[in-house]
């Protein structure tokens, strides 16, 4: 009966997760690696400069850590879902950055 409860309250995604593993272990880290790879994508399109390997190293582990954590709070609230909506956003908005910027070159062009 708690289970039903606790499955309840889960996140759409987390629930998807937890009923299509074959044990809760192995969804506990697919839902943590889906938390991190979302969480890279969106560092890397949002807010990555071009750094050291060394600095590079250190904000991915630091990324990796605080993973960890959002992973807890991904069992019950929509992290994941809003790492999937900040993910397509940045998409978005560098796809029409590129279109621009091939737009503005094109015009420039002298003929």
């Amino acid at each position: 009966m708690q289970d039903a409860q606790v499955f309840e309250r889960m996140s759409p995604i987390a629930r998807y997760i937890y009923e299509a593993m074959p044990s809760t272990e192995s969804a506990g880290y697919v839902l943590f690696l889906a938390v991190f790879a979302l969480s890279a994508l969106v560092y890397y399109l949002g807010f990555a400069k071009k750094l050291k390997l060394w600095q590079n190293a250190v904000i991915y582990i630091s990324l990796f850590l605080g993973c960890l954590v959002l992973t807890f709070l991904a069992f019950f609230l929509p992290m994941v879902e809003g790492l999937i909506v900040a993910a397509l956003i940045l998409i978005i908005y560098k796809a029409r950055r590129m279109f621009d910027r091939k737009h503005e070159e094109k015009d420039s062009t002298p003929v």
